[in-house]
């Protein structure tokens, strides 16, 4: 395997002595071009990205057991057009990728603007050693063969603050995707805040097993899952926003808000899956002109997974809000193993849905929904956000008089962890959006 290869921008150090009777001149050499950097194969010592030019990322890099990539802000990490990238940090590695809100890290396309596409590179994958529900050591996908997992729930594999992933998400074999940010088994040590991915070719956001904790996630225009949670994910989200685009959705699976499983065909393999969410906001197509038939549901879960929602938006999905699918899904709601409270639910059809495989009825969970403090609505607009569908100028606050300003409840599986406030969904009176996010049309 070749060595990750930095080109080096830093001219050798010359001078030029002019001497005359009274003192010695330096001339110092001419500046240096920067010239962008292509790095590929795996790490042999930790090392830093800086911001002063382009990395480009030829093929699958790997950051390896024991060293440390450290990303600067402001800095822009491309793919190579032919030999797609993606980059893979291991169980044993850390990122240290630290942007800012006036410098984020920008992970995207090596396209020009104008002819970018979703798939047009793979994505970031971290890896940590941190639980998962499999009985052997699991790999993860998209043909990257790198083992995660482990016995260290509080396994630290750096920090990833101020970063957006564009045009992410391919496919090296059939059902084996990378996704914009895949966490394998990652623990809760880690940091993950502020991250924005767009135009994801497959998942935002997936979780195979692991602890780690997030918050500020936003996933734009997803073509499958804005977030998947799989094989024992029991960590904490707050602070999270999908926006879907009406044209674009995964025309071989479907588009979800959610999509959580506790594995594949079902078991009651532990630990399960159950994530605790508070303060998102689901934005589905709406019924908008042209939207593509494979748009499905907010919140979907299914094969023996549990839950907690709570606090949150859904609205504008197309097939369905918040969907159950199979019993032992069906049974652990109606028994309070999983949550679902203080939520303003809407969709275009089905704000309560459950399969015909399940224990429970579309109507039994609207009747417990709202007894929990869910109020269902029979149209968007009633929520009351300021702008919500636009896609290349979004405004998910809520307006003056919206629902969505009162009726929070912090208690439960909602720790110290969930910074309290009075609103429901992702936003008050604060946009915590402002100057590191971008919005915009396929392609650019």
């Amino acid at each position: 395997m070749k060595h990750l290869k930095f080109l080096s921008a830093m001219a050798l150090i010359a001078a030029v002595f002019a001497c005359n009777d009274d003192d010695d001149v330096v001339v110092p050499p001419p500046p240096q071009p920067v010239v962008d950097t292509v790095l590929r194969g795996s790490l042999i010592a930790s090392d830093t990205l800086t911001s002063d030019r382009t990395w480009i990322l030829k093929g699958y890099v790997y950051v390896t057991n024991g060293l440390t990539l450290t990303i600067q802000p402001g800095t822009r990490i491309v793919s190579d057009i032919t030999e797609k990238g993606a980059l893979i940090v291991e169980r044993g590695a850390k990122i240290i990728a630290e942007g800012t809100a006036t410098q984020p890290i920008v992970f995207t396309s090596g396209k020009p603007s104008g002819q970018r596409a979703p798939g047009d590179w793979g994505g970031v994958v971290i890896l940590g050693r941190a639980r998962t529900n499999r009985s052997s050591t699991p790999i993860i996908e998209g043909g990257i063969d790198r083992p995660y997992g482990g016995t260290d729930d509080a396994d630290n594999s750096g920090v990833m603050r101020y970063v957006r992933i564009e045009y992410a998400g391919i496919a090296a074999f059939a059902n084996s995707e990378i996704n914009s940010l895949t966490l394998g088994g990652v623990g809760s040590g880690t940091t993950i805040e502020y991250i924005q991915t767009s135009y994801a070719n497959d998942d935002a956001y997936e979780f195979f097993g692991g602890k780690v904790n997030a918050k500020y996630l936003v996933a734009a225009y997803t073509a499958d899952d804005d977030f998947d949670f799989d094989f024992g994910y029991t960590g904490k989200l707050q602070y999270g926003v999908a926006l879907r685009d009406p044209a674009f959705v995964d025309a071989g699976d479907a588009g979800n808000g959610i999509e959580s499983d506790n594995d594949n065909p079902p078991t009651t393999a532990t630990p399960y899956t159950r994530a605790v969410i508070s303060n998102f906001t689901w934005v589905g197509p709406n019924g908008a002109t042209g939207t593509a038939a494979n748009h499905n549901y907010a919140n979907r879960f299914r094969r023996n997974t549990r839950f907690v929602v709570r606090n949150s938006i859904l609205m504008g999905y197309q097939k369905g809000g918040f969907s159950i699918e199979q019993d032992n899904t069906g049974t652990d709601y109606k028994t309070d193993l999983s949550v679902f409270a203080q939520n303003l639910v809407h969709a275009v059809v089905d704000p309560y849905r459950a399969s015909s495989a399940t224990t429970i009825t579309g109507a039994e969970m609207k009747t417990k929904a709202e007894a929990n403090g869910c109020i269902t609505y029979a149209s968007a607009n009633d929520i009351n956000l300021e702008n919500p569908f636009s896609l290349t100028a979004p405004n998910f606050l809520p307006k003056a008089g919206s629902p969505a300003l009162t009726g929070a409840v912090y208690n439960g599986d909602l720790d110290a962890f969930f910074t309290q406030g009075t609103y429901r969904g992702a936003f008050g009176t604060t946009n915590w959006l402002t100057g590191w996010t971008r919005f915009f049309t396929n392609g650019q």
